[in-house]
């Protein structure tokens, strides 16, 4: 069964290969680093990372929060993605590296 998380995800990875982005999804657990962003994103030359949440109430831990914090102070963008809105913020930043 989908958890509700997941289904932002295939969300995410839908909305991803549409745009036709490179992305891959980090290793989680003890062989992955912890604090990564769910999806690691390329796009002409530009980092982006997007942390999955199930909804709105779910924010991410402090790990998360300062490995986004670093993936932007070294010119990277990372958004926190949980619903549709969040969902075109990120594909708008995205389309907009075209």
């Amino acid at each position: 069964m989908a958890t509700p998380e997941s289904k932002v995800k295939a969300k995410v990875d839908k909305m991803l290969s549409q745009l036709g982005v490179w992305f891959f999804s980090p290793q989680a657990g003890p062989f992955g680093r912890a604090g990564i962003p769910d999806r690691i994103v390329c796009v002409n030359g530009h980092f982006v990372g997007i942390e999955v949440k199930a909804d709105a109430k779910n924010k991410p831990t402090k790990l998360q929060v300062d490995c986004m914090a670093k993936i932007e102070r070294a010119g990277g963008k990372c958004f926190v993605v949980y619903d549709d809105a969040t969902l075109a913020q990120a594909r708008d930043y995205i389309q907009g590296l075209d």
